[in-house]
C-alpha cells in the first residue's frame, strides 16, 4: 500500500519539524511538503497531490481555516486536519460548519496524531477528545435551543438509524458498530451515509455533535464525557 502523503502547514518551524517526526516513525505516512502559510499549504497540497493537509488555524496572509475553504473547492480529495489549540473555540465551531475532517489539539499524543490522519485518510472525520469537550462548552449557553432542533432532526431516524447514530456518537468505528450489532461493515457504512444525507450533516463530526445535543433523551448513553467521534467511513 502507497503511504499516505501529508502536507503540514504551521509557521513555527519546531512544530513542522516535531510534526514530520512523529509522522514519519508510522511507517503508512509521508511528509510530502511543509509550509508557513495557508496559501503555500494549498499550492503544496496540489502540487504533491497530498491525501491529508494538517493545517495550523492561526497562521499568516492566509490562515488555516481560509486554507481549509479553498482546498475544499480547489481539491476536494484533500482532507483538513485543523490544529488548534485552547481558546480557539469559534474558529473550531467554524470550521465544524465547513466541513473540515478533523480537530487536534497541538499538545495532543503522537499516536492521537497518527491516529487522526489514519482515521480522516480512511473516510473518516476525528474529533480530539479535549476538542469535544472545548466545543460543547463553548455551545453549551445555546443548549435548550439546540437539544429541541436537535430532538426534531433525530426523529426522522428510524430506531435501528438512532442506534448507530449513538454509536458513532461514542466513537466507533463502522467495524466496531457492526460487531456490536451483528451487521456487516458495508451495511453500517450505508446507514452512515443515509443518516448524513437525512440530517444534513457534512460529515461524522456534526452528526457526533447533534447526538450530544440530544444526549439526555437517549438513556444510558454517556458513561462520564463524551469520547473523540472518529470511526471507519462515510
Amino acid at each position: 500500500m502507497s503511504a499516505i502523503r501529508v502536507v503540514v502547514a504551521d509557521d513555527q518551524p519546531l512544530i513542522t519539524a516535531g510534526i514530520r517526526t512523529v509522522l514519519g516513525s508510522a511507517g503508512d505516512i509521508a511528509v510530502v511538503a511543509e509550509a508557513a502559510d495557508g496559501r503555500a499549504a494549498v499550492e503544496a497540497a496540489l502540487r504533491h497531490r497530498a491525501d491529508v493537509a494538517l493545517l495550523d488555524i492561526a497562521m499568516p496572509g492566509l490562515d488555516g481555516l481560509a486554507a481549509a475553504e479553498e482546498l475544499r473547492r480547489r481539491a476536494p480529495a484533500v482532507r483538513p486536519v485543523m490544529l488548534t489549540a485552547f481558546g480557539e473555540e469559534p474558529n473550531v465551531l467554524r470550521a465544524l460548519a465547513a466541513g473540515a475532517a478533523g480537530f487536534v489539539l497541538k499538545n495532543c499524543t503522537p499516536q492521537e496524531l497518527i491516529s487522526a490522519v489514519r482515521a480522516v485518510h480512511g473516510g473518516d472525520a476525528y474529533l480530539s477528545p479535549a476538542v469535544t469537550r472545548l466545543v460543547l462548552g463553548t455551545i453549551a449557553p445555546d443548549a435548550v435551543r439546540r437539544r429541541r432542533e436537535a430532538g426534531e432532526r433525530l426523529a426522522a431516524l428510524t430506531p435501528r438509524e438512532g442506534e448507530v447514530a449513538r454509536l458513532v456518537a461514542e466513537g466507533l468505528s463502522n467495524a466496531e458498530i457492526a460487531r456490536r450489532l451483528h451487521m456487516t461493515e458495508l451495511t453500517i457504512k450505508s446507514y452512515v451515509s443515509r443518516m448524513l444525507a437525512k440530517l444534513g450533516c457534512a460529515n461524522r463530526v456534526q452528526l457526533a455533535l447533534l447526538v450530544h445535543d440530544q444526549y439526555d433523551h437517549w438513556p444510558g448513553m454517556w458513561r462520564s464525557s463524551p469520547s473523540s467521534p472518529k470511526g471507519g467511513g462515510a
